[in-house]
């Protein structure tokens, strides 16, 4: 039953998330401090939505349920210069316990057995319909955020959904205080179909404003109704999702009575217990919704009535008593809102004495940690200049001076900060990376880094769940949360630019020690070092998610030799066309992930010159070239042969790893002698020596080239076609500041040609592959 309840209250928890770009304080555009439910890194390839999705929509891409979470990303928005991609996790609610009200049961007074659920059934109309919605779960309620496409229509369509707010009326005007009218389910109902309506736009329909319209009834009758604010068990339930409901058609004017009716209502010790905070919680959500949409009339209101913040500010002090404890994510929600009303230069001189006092309380340690971490963001989103009358400064460096204490040096290049991780496990993820150069190089068939890219080096930030890198991470890195992690490019053509990219470790499923999207994130700085000219806003601007997240997708996947079963059903399901893929933008996290691991798979394995016409374009930057080789010169050319390929994925070719498997070793047992498409591993040689190669080139080749990747030290690649290279003979060099050296020569001599890796500081562990 507990778990249950944590379904219905979901919604109420996860709220807030894609943050448009472009916000005057893009480091606090996540509202409210909930347990995360995450995926792409800071830095993340996530383009904006024009729409924000609506609460619940989060449902549809995340999941309690581990097996149906996504291995993509979603749609995330960072600051500018960074490469949003994202990953999500599992959701990870509090588990409040749930007293009897029916609260999770079959139906209204939980004394009936559920009926079956089965999402055909919802397909009802009218009475019917009221009548199923009624008898079954909230938990069967719960599973429409997740419907097949195919069935999203005929449960949500326009006519269902004013049936249901009808419905949610006449259940408010009678509400006793409990479930017994099955309001809850009705509620939750209409949640559903708003998150469903958006994941599904084109499947479900365009709601017109009759929609909105015909909820606001019930949402005003619910909170007229003398039982609405009852400080009771049974409450609990249908009082939260009653409350969310005052944010899901976005209209935070219409609904701000209701959101100073909750701040006004935790006046006592009593809301305290009972899950009924959670209740309480939507109202920081009507702000943060009327404060981020720049909406000039809730300016006015607030102008109009600054008591709100008055009112915040007395919620964040009352509830102080639960930092660290169950409803901590509601009393870092206040602090958040609290800190959001400085966004208006007339708020900020009444909203900033209480935000001075409540920081004073906190610390970057113990139970108030969360909150110190939300008001430092704040802070540094509204008012930075005064930061010393806050005292939160150098929050970013204390947190990250506290609590990314295990570092690891994985190679020149790569250097792990976790939170918490043995030796064993930092040597494990360091053996992962530095293996994956190689394979990637294979896949792309680069020719060194893109120009003006400095971004030689990367830091991977590992915190030890979701949790923590919901709470920790915006404050140390100013990026948003709600994903799986992210890759944080900065401008790669500064001198001096740390790209880094950000995760967790993953505390679901399969026992075991893992990091989620590890390999992901990292081809997305290899891809963003070695493919994407400039940073992620000069690419951004023509739609590359497509490519960057499919990639991702393609990469990891293969060099891991795991099949992501989704990708798998949804081929089955023949939803888009290639040429549509190519306008991918982060629409939702199904067409950027699934159908861009599909896209980029197809085009590797059929059409690899295009691949190669494309990145070369990309290398440079030719953003305008790029679209016109995918939509005109490729155009819809492609697009029945792509449906026939979508078969054979269905049928079971995509459960095999990609046709562009990861290269053999070399032949023989000559070390120094490379060949065709081989690799030769585990190299090694101390300051001031050679690892030298030879290479037999038939006549006509066109190109070779030869990759250095991976290990410790630095080693600096030579080439002489007529003897041994040395630092003082050779044609041609790459000297980084690592192992990632890349020569390619075109139109080589035939006849045997020469390499060497010259140890300008020992290296082991290196990988030479060679390509022809």
């Amino acid at each position: 039953m507990a778990r249950l309840l944590t379904l219905a209250l979901s919604l109420v928890l996860t709220i807030g998330l894609f943050a448009p770009l472009g916000q005057a304080a893009p480091v606090a555009a996540s509202p409210l401090a909930v347990p995360p439910a995450a995926r792409e890194a800071a830095g993340a390839h996530a383009a904006p939505s024009d729409e924000l999705p609506p609460p619940g929509a989060e449902k549809v891409l995340k999941s309690e349920d581990p097996a149906a979470m996504p291995a993509g990303h979603n749609g995330n928005l960072t600051a500018a210069g960074n490469r949003p991609r994202n990953d999500f996790a599992p959701w990870s609610a509090p588990q409040p316990a749930a007293k009897s009200s029916g609260l999770g049961a079959a139906a209204g007074d939980g004394s009936a057995e559920a009926v079956a659920c089965n999402p055909t059934d919802f397909g009802r109309t009218g009475a019917e319909l009221i009548r199923l919605i009624k008898s079954v779960s909230v938990d069967c309620i719960d599973s429409l955020f997740r419907i097949e496409p195919r069935y999203a229509a005929a449960a949500f369509r326009e006519s269902q959904m004013l049936t249901v707010a009808a419905a949610v009326h006449e259940a408010a005007v009678a509400y006793q205080g409990n479930n017994s009218g099955s309001v809850q389910q009705l509620t939750y109902y209409f949640q559903a179909g708003y998150a469903v309506q958006w994941a599904y736009p084109s499947v479900v329909g365009k709601y017109s404003e009759d929609v909105p319209k015909a909820i606001l009834p019930g949402v005003q009758a619910f909170f007229a109704n003398s039982h609405a604010l009852d400080t009771t068990a049974e409450n609990a339930g249908p009082l939260a999702n009653a409350a969310i409901l005052a944010d899901v058609t976005r209209e935070p004017v219409t609904y701000l009575p209701i959101a100073k009716l909750l701040l006004t209502a935790y006046n006592s010790s009593a809301w305290d217990k009972d899950n009924l905070m959670w209740g309480l919680n939507p109202a920081f959500l009507v702000l943060f919704r009327g404060i981020e949409s720049r909406d000039p009339e809730f300016r006015q209101k607030l102008q109009a009535d600054p008591t709100l913040i008055d009112l915040v500010a007395a919620f964040a002090n009352r509830a102080l008593v639960h930092a660290g404890g169950t409803y901590d994510p509601v009393l870092t929600n206040s602090i958040k809102e609290l800190s959001r009303f400085m966004y208006y230069p007339e708020l900020l001189p009444r909203a900033k004495p209480y935000l001075e006092a409540l920081s004073a309380k906190f610390s970057v340690t113990g139970p108030t940690r969360n909150q110190r971490a939300a008001a430092a963001v704040g802070v540094r989103a509204y008012d930075q200049a005064r930061c010393a009358s806050y005292g939160t400064c150098k929050d970013a460096e204390l947190f990250q001076d506290t609590y990314l204490t295990n570092v690891k040096q994985c190679s020149p290049s790569i250097r792990i900060l976790a939170e918490a991780m043995t030796p064993e496990q930092l040597d494990s993820t360091c053996t992962s990376l530095n293996g994956q150069d190689a394979y990637f190089h294979a896949v792309v068939r680069d020719s060194g880094p893109v120009a003006d890219d400095r971004n030689s080096t990367i830091d991977v930030v590992v915190f030890n769940n979701s949790q923590e890198y919901e709470a920790l991470s915006p404050v140390m890195f100013g990026n948003l949360t709600n994903n799986g992690g992210m890759y944080l490019e900065g401008d790669p053509a500064i001198a001096g630019n740390r790209a880094r990219f950000l995760a967790y470790e993953k505390t679901w499923g399969d026992p075991g020690f893992s990091i989620w999207n590890l390999n992901h994130e990292y081809t997305h700085y290899l891809d963003a070092r070695f493919n994407m000219y400039g940073d992620f806003d000069a690419a951004d601007r023509t739609p590359v998610a497509w490519w960057t997240e499919g990639l991702a997708e393609v990469v990891a996947n293969s060099y891991l030799n795991t099949v992501d079963s989704r990708v798998v059903e949804q081929a089955a399901q023949h939803t888009y066309r290639l040429s549509e893929l190519f306008d991918s933008h982060y629409q939702n996290e199904d067409r950027t992930y699934r159908w861009g691991y599909l896209a980029v798979r197809y085009m590797l394995e059929r059409h690899r010159p295009d691949v190669d016409s494309l990145l070369a374009l990309y290398r440079k930057g030719d953003w305008a070239g790029s679209k016109t080789l995918l939509k005109t010169t490729i155009g819809t050319r492609y697009d029945a042969d792509f449906d026939s390929w979508l078969n054979a994925c269905a049928a079971g070719e995509c459960k095999n790893t990609p046709s562009f498997p990861r290269l053999s070793e070399c032949a023989g047992g000559d070390l120094r002698k490379l060949d065709s498409n081989c690799v030769r591993s585990n190299l090694a040689a101390i300051t001031g020596n050679y690892a030298h190669f030879y290479l037999w080139v038939p006549a006509g080749t066109r190109q070779i080239r030869v990759t250095s990747s991976g290990g410790t030290g630095n080693g600096e690649l030579y080439y002489n076609p007529y003897g041994w290279a040395y630092t003082n003979s050779y044609v041609t060099r790459s000297a980084g500041p690592d192992n990632s050296e890349t020569i390619t020569v075109t139109n080589p001599r035939a006849g045997y040609v020469f390499f060497s890796l010259y140890a300008q500081q020992g290296f082991s562990g290196v990988s030479v592959t060679s390509e022809l």
